[in-house]
């Protein structure tokens, strides 16, 4: 199957979803996800050995509406060497209100952006390849990624691993199809995040009922990799 609608295809995709955000930090099971992430990252980029985060240059796929990049300003990158691409402009408008002038975001298809190969320390991409369906499409973009990520550099990868039987406009990418798609790439992971119907259905009760089911492993539906490139 042509993966040259698959851009097209994802927009209607993010269009369906729609309503209220159901991952705003207001939420007792957002905030604690997005915690429980920030805490990972910043083990991970210790073992790195990345003391000086200001100093890296990373580039997020699909940034959104920009929340993400905040979040890594908080952690201690520096605006100038940060960029995104999103592929919807009403998400990339949002994105400038809300970041530094610093910050370059390039709208529309990522692999159509001008990023230099090997340009990148860190290609950031969080819950995007679940959303992306032809398997030709992902495989494309996993190669545009791992050319701009420099020789001792990585792709940085968040998303779950498991279908949502709920919602056919995504699919679970589970570990053996990122090897898959980095095949040259050294795999680090840890399993995170709390299943979020339970995380939502639990927190509801006590936003302390969160950690309790987290420490159940097989409860944990997603997966931070850091993919080094040797």
């Amino acid at each position: 199957m042509s993966d040259e609608r698959e851009p097209e295809q994802l927009a209607g995709r993010y269009a369906r979803r729609g309503g209220p955000d159901r991952y705003a930090a207001i939420h007792p099971d957002a905030w604690q996800m997005m915690q429980e992430r920030q805490r990972a990252m910043l083990r991970l980029f210790a073992r790195l050995g990345h003391a000086d985060l200001g100093a890296l240059r990373l580039l997020e796929v699909g940034c959104g509406g920009g929340a993400n990049l905040l979040e890594l300003l908080r952690l201690g990158f520096a605006p100038e060497h940060l960029c995104g691409a999103e592929l919807l402009p009403e998400r990339v408008a949002h994105a400038r209100r809300m970041l530094p002038a610093g910050i370059t975001l390039f709208e529309g298809d990522a692999m159509r952006m001008p990023i230099a190969p090997a340009s990148q320390d860190i290609v950031f991409v969080s819950t995007v390849f679940s959303s992306l369906l032809n398997d030709a499409f992902q495989q494309r973009l996993a190669t545009a990624m791992w050319s701009w990520v420099r020789r001792g550099g990585g792709v940085l990868w968040y998303d779950f691993t498991v279908d949502n039987p709920r919602n056919p406009d995504v699919r679970g990418v589970p570990l053996r199809r990122v090897r898959e798609l980095f095949p040259h790439g050294e795999l680090q992971t840890k399993r995170v995040t709390l299943a979020p119907p339970i995380a939502r259905a639990v927190t509801r009760v006590h936003p302390s009922l969160y950690t309790v089911f987290n420490a159940v492993a097989p409860l944990r539906t997603h997966v931070l990799a850091w993919i080094a490139k040797p």
